[in-house]
C-alpha cells in the first residue's frame, strides 16, 4: 500500500491497445457518439446515467463541447478494427493528493459491450492509473438498482464496498449508490490477468474468448 500522492490528472493523451484506442474526446467523434445512442435497445442503455439520450448529433456535439473545459477527463473508445467511436469513458472524482480516482460517464455501445472492447477499455485506464500516474484507488460506482453495473464491477476485480443510501436524486429520481474499488496492492494480479486474458491467442478467429476472466479478489 503506497501513501504518496498521484504523480497528475489523467492528461488528454491517446492510450494504445491491441483492440481498442482510447482518444481525448472530440467533435471529430460526434456522429460516431450519437449513432451508438440511436434506436431504443441504445436508449436503455441510458436508464442510469444522469443524462437522457441525444436527439440529435448536434446534441452530442455541445457535450463535447462542455467537457472539453471540465475537469474531467472523457475518451472515446476507438473500435482498431473499424477506425469508428463505440462508446465513452471518463476519469472522475479525481483526486491526486490521495492517489484516488474514478472511471465514469461510462457509454459502451451495443457493439462493444460485453467484449473484449469493453474489458481493455477498462484495464487501459486502470494501467495508466496504477502504473504509469501512480494512483493507490480506482473507483467505480453506479446506482444500485444497475445490476448490470454491479456484475460487470465485479467481473473486472473490483471490490463491493457498500451503498451509499439516498446519495443522489437522479432524473427526479432517488439513487442510492453502489461503491467499488480496486487498490494498488490488488492490481498486480488482476494486471497480469487481464493482460492473459486480452492476449490475440486467447480468441478464436471470431473474436470469442476461449477462457474466461478470472478475476476474483479474495
Amino acid at each position: 500500500m503506497s501513501l504518496q500522492p498521484a504523480q497528475s490528472v489523467p492528461q488528454r493523451i491517446v492510450l494504445e491497445g491491441v483492440y481498442a484506442r482510447l482518444e481525448p474526446v472530440a467533435r471529430a467523434h460526434a456522429a460516431d457518439l450519437f449513432a451508438i445512442s440511436e434506436g431504443e435497445a441504445a436508449a436503455a442503455r441510458y436508464r442510469f446515467l444522469p443524462s437522457l439520450p441525444p436527439a440529435s448529433q448536434a446534441e452530442v456535439e455541445d457535450w463535447i463541447g462542455a467537457v472539453a473545459d471540465s475537469a474531467e477527463r472523457y475518451v472515446a473508445v476507438i473500435d482498431k478494427a473499424t477506425g469508428r467511436a463505440v462508446g465513452r469513458q471518463g476519469w472522475l472524482r479525481l483526486r491526486p493528493e490521495h492517489g484516488s480516482i474514478e472511471i465514469g460517464g461510462i457509454y459502451w455501445g451495443l457493439a462493444m459491450a460485453r467484449s473484449r472492447l469493453a474489458t481493455e477499455a477498462l484495464y487501459l485506464f486502470a494501467r495508466h492509473a496504477f502504473d504509469e500516474l501512480g494512483y493507490r484507488r480506482f473507483e467505480w460506482k453506479c446506482n444500485d438498482r444497475n445490476e448490470a453495473s454491479k456484475a460487470a464491477a465485479t467481473r473486472f476485480g473490483f471490490r463491493f464496498e457498500g451503498v451509499f443510501r439516498q446519495d443522489m436524486i437522479v432524473k427526479g429520481e432517488n439513487r442510492d449508490t453502489a461503491w467499488f474499488s480496486i487498490v494498488d496492492g490488488e492490481w498486480p494480479a488482476l494486471r497480469a490477468e487481464y493482460e492473459r486474458w486480452l492476449a490475440p491467442e486467447n480468441f478464436d478467429a471470431d473474436g470469442q474468448q476461449k477462457t474466461k476472466l478470472t478475476t476474483r479478489v479474495e
